[in-house]
């Protein structure tokens, strides 16, 4: 049997065991505003795996969603604007009831096409009844120049027509993707790249609820939440908004970036796919790299730092390690402050530099990861004093590292002091970690004292050395 008969035993199965189960038809963002508001009541996150938008996006679109408005998302590249629409169908009741068989999901008790009209007509209480998920009342289109309006609204079948029905006839037509998203959400993502001509075949849909075709109207009260994403006006030239539509969405909420930076070490944390362990000292370097890209006169801010940036520079981290790990025979791959040095090669070409920076890249990039390398052990380290640690690499015990240097090799560099301990306890490692987490944290403390010009460093071929 298949799972979804097994998971709706007992459901109705005609529109009159329907009727009499009280399963009356209610509209999606009615549907949507009840759940909301349970979830809100029960104190349940309705929005999982969303990060950064607590106090901000998400209070504004929890607002439109209980006002029954059709939603654009405004936000620069790689801000969690289609996955925060992704989201929205777990609003959505897990099981709904539509007419078994019919090519719109329509309500068993409240049919809008012309042939599921006829068929409630004629079996009347005995209209079989099937059961959609939630997931298939979700429907995503990604707006490209190619979109025609019977991509999203639909056309004259040639099929239907050849086999004998008028031209005139509403069951000719072949529905889009608006149609077939009756009872359900529809997301547009990059709504301005659609041709404006494209954008006028929505306006109907929006707020007529009609459907225009080949110069006859079908009536369809459709029945959908439109939601949609765009970048800011002043990024994009491919194209724009229509008036006429922007003004049909009853609102307009603005995304941002990660406002802090242990916010964004837990996007990243959730979204990369780590191949070796990454400590958090290490994503913070990370999380502060991309902000000072964010703020950075050098890049161009108009194409914004994706949060898919900073999720790549950890899974290239991360790499990193587990290559180390490979060469060498380190287990646990465990990522250490010089695999950060593969991020500005690996990932520049992610980045949109200002005209006048040609030829800098590399420089700035490698300036700004040094930045975030300082910033973030001078947090991790604020209140101890390294001295200590200076002073004995200095007197005569220099400590190599590297992508083909032992985590032991670097650790038995050093001879026992206390201060070591203290490091590693304030990075999460401990005397019984493996010893990769503890030169992770020694490392960080030692490429402080670089960056502060406590020490020297000297770089051979694939060695680096402090002394």
């Amino acid at each position: 049997m298949r799972s979804v008969e097994r998971v709706t035993i007992g459901l109705p199965k005609t529109a009159g065991e329907l009727r009499t189960a009280g399963y009356l038809p209610r509209s999606v963002k009615v549907e949507l505003r009840d759940n909301l508001v349970a979830a809100l009541r029960e104190k349940r996150n309705p929005w999982p795996g969303i990060v950064g938008f607590e106090r901000t996006v998400l209070p504004q679109l929890e607002r439109a969603i209980l006002a029954g408005h059709d939603v654009v998302l405004l936000g620069e590249r790689g801000q969690g604007k289609t996955r925060l629409l992704r989201t929205l169908v777990t609003l959505l009741d897990e099981w709904t009831p539509v007419i078994e068989g019919a090519e719109l999901h329509e309500h068993p008790l409240d049919p809008i096409t012309p042939e599921s009209k006829r068929r409630a007509q004629e079996l009347g209480d005995d209209l079989p009844v099937a059961w959609k998920h939630r997931d298939e009342r979700f429907a995503e289109k990604l707006a490209t120049p190619d979109t025609s309006v019977g991509d999203l609204v639909g056309d004259v079948d040639p099929v239907k027509v050849a086999q004998g029905r008028s031209l005139g006839d509403p069951e000719t037509i072949h529905y889009g993707l608006l149609p077939r998203s009756h009872r359900g959400i529809i997301a547009v993502n990059e709504l301005p790249d659609l041709a404006e001509r494209i954008q006028v075949s929505l306006l109907n849909v929006m707020e007529e609820r009609d459907i225009q075709i080949r110069g006859y109207t079908l009536r369809l009260p459709l029945d959908v939440l439109l939601v949609a994403t765009a970048n800011p006006e002043d990024y994009t030239n491919r194209g724009r908004i229509i008036t006429p539509l922007k003004d049909r969405f009853g609102a307009e909420i603005r995304t941002h970036y990660p406002l802090e930076v242990a916010a964004e070490v837990d996007l990243v944390r959730q979204e990369a796919d780590l191949v070796a362990e990454v400590g958090d000292h290490l994503l913070e370097v990370i999380a502060r790299f991309v902000r000072h890209l964010r703020e950075s006169s050098a890049i161009d801010q108009r194409s914004g730092v994706s949060a898919r940036f900073a999720v790549a520079a950890a899974e290239t981290v991360a790499a990193s390690a587990l290559r180390r790990s490979a060469l060498i025979g380190e287990s646990p791959a465990i990522a250490r402050p010089v695999d950060l040095e593969s991020v500005p090669a690996v990932l520049r070409g992610k980045l949109e530099f200002e005209a006048g920076e040609e030829g800098r890249e590399q420089e700035v990039l490698t300036h700004l990861l040094r930045r975030s390398i300082a910033d973030t052990a001078r947090s991790a380290f604020a209140g101890l004093n390294l001295r200590p640690l200076a002073e004995l690499v200095s007197d005569g015990h220099p400590v190599a590292t590297g992508e083909r240097v032992h985590a032991g090799d670097l650790l038995a560099a050093l001879p026992e002091l206390p201060l070591l301990h203290e490091v590693a306890k304030r990075v999460g490692a401990g005397p019984k970690d493996p010893v990769g987490r503890i030169a992770s944290a020694v490392e960080l403390a030692l490429e402080s004292l670089y960056l502060t010009r406590q020490l020297s460093k000297d770089d051979d071929d694939d060695r680096s050395v402090y002394g």
